[in-house]
Formats: structure tokens, sequence, C-alpha cells
């Protein structure tokens, strides 16, 4: 039985990492702080703002106070928010995948970026109202790999959906990452791993990995977990 679908975001629906990145050097650059792509995609790729940040600063042997990750949070946030005014790119098959599934199964996002990262591009996409539960990293002390958000996410689907049977061995994660797999698994749910951003060596923990998730529907993700 399949109870219920939950997306990540960056690397499954949209492909925004290249953007954080651009996001991130302009506010670390000024500080001497700033890093390769290669090290973003090795050393940062699954990680919050917040979680990024403060390797990067550990990484540079400098001291973060929380006033200060704040206020580069907030910084962060706008130079992203400016950057993907010029668009995004979605995924191939992912809109029309979530397209199929609104009003058949319940659905979120989880994910470790912040709101103002995922409303707008959700809004570009015309997408902003087919999740019933969105979790951000405003609504977990600890994101990815923990399994907090997760977690979080199928309790918010069963509160919303409570005749519907959801647990998290029901569930299916749609994940891109070995720390989103780590999170998804943790909290006890299955996981469809897609190879947007790391080669499928790297995603065996997932259930099941797939090259793309175009000509995918319900019925292929029932078979899926067959």
């Amino acid at each position: 039985m399949l109870a219920a679908v939950i997306f990540d975001f960056d690397g499954i629906i949209v492909d925004t990492e290249p953007l954080h990145y651009k996001a991130f050097q302009e506010i670390l650059v000024p500080f001497g702080l700033g890093y390769s792509w290669d090290d973003y995609l090795v050393r940062y790729l699954g990680f919050d703002d917040r979680d990024a940040l403060r390797e990067a600063f550990r990484s540079g042997g400098r001291a973060l106070e929380e006033e200060d990750l704040r206020k580069l949070i907030h910084e962060k946030g706008e130079a992203f928010n400016r950057i993907i005014g010029s668009g995004v790119t979605q995924y191939p098959g992912v809109v029309e995948l979530i397209l199929s599934l609104k009003g058949c199964i319940p659905m979120a996002v989880c994910s470790g970026a912040l709101p103002g990262d995922i409303v707008p591009i959700f809004l570009q996409l015309g997408i902003s109202s087919h999740f019933d539960a969105i979790i951000t990293a405003a609504d977990v002390r600890k994101s990815k790999p923990d399994p907090e958000s997760y977690a979080l996410a199928v309790e918010r689907l069963k509160v919303t959906f409570p005749d519907n049977g959801i647990i998290p061995e029901n569930c299916l994660a749609v994940e891109d990452t070995p720390a989103g797999i780590t999170s998804a698994t943790g909290a006890g749910l299955k996981v469809l791993a897609v190879t947007n951003s790391y080669p499928e060596k790297e995603l065996s923990g997932a259930t099941k990995v797939l090259n793309t998730l175009a000509g995918i529907d319900l019925q292929g993700l029932r078979k899926l977990l067959l």
C-alpha cells in the first residue's frame, strides 16, 4: 500500500543547486570563505543554509555567532531570490507527476530549504497549492540527514488525513542525495532516489533508483515498490 508521497525540493523538483552555490559565494567571498563548485558538491550538497554556513566558517577556521548566522541566512536568501528572478529549470517529468498525483494521494514537500526559497519557485511552476504539507528548515531543529523533517512530514499528513492509515512504512520519499535518503529511511520511509545529483552507486540506501521521473505516474510508483 502506498499512502503518501513526499518530495524533496532542491535536486528533485528544480535544479537550483547552481543558484544556491552562486548565492552562497556572493555572501562568503567577502569573508574570504568562498569555495569551488566541486567543493560544494562534495561537502555542502544536502545541507540547509544554517549548516552550510556553519561548515564554511568552520572550514575557514572562523567563529560564527548565532546573531551573525541569522543575518547571513537572511542575506543569502535575498541573494537567492534575486538570482531565481531570471527563472529556474525543472527536472523532466516531475511537475507532470505532481499534477497527476494531485487529488489522488496525499503529497508533501520535505526540504532543507527555507520557505522564501520554495514559495516563489512553486508560484513560477504553478504548483503552489498542490501539496498538503510543506516542511522546511524553518520547521525543524535539525535538517537532513537527521530524520526529524521526514517524521514531521508524515505526522502532518496523518493529522490532515486521519482516515488514510498513513504511517512511515507506507509513505514514499522522492530524493536525490545520500543525506536525504538517510533522513527518510531514518524516519521509516521507503525511498525512490533519482540520479539528478549523484550516481546510482552513491544512492544505494534507497528502495529504488531511477535516472528520471519522466513517464512515471501513481501506478508506476506503486509498481516500483512491489
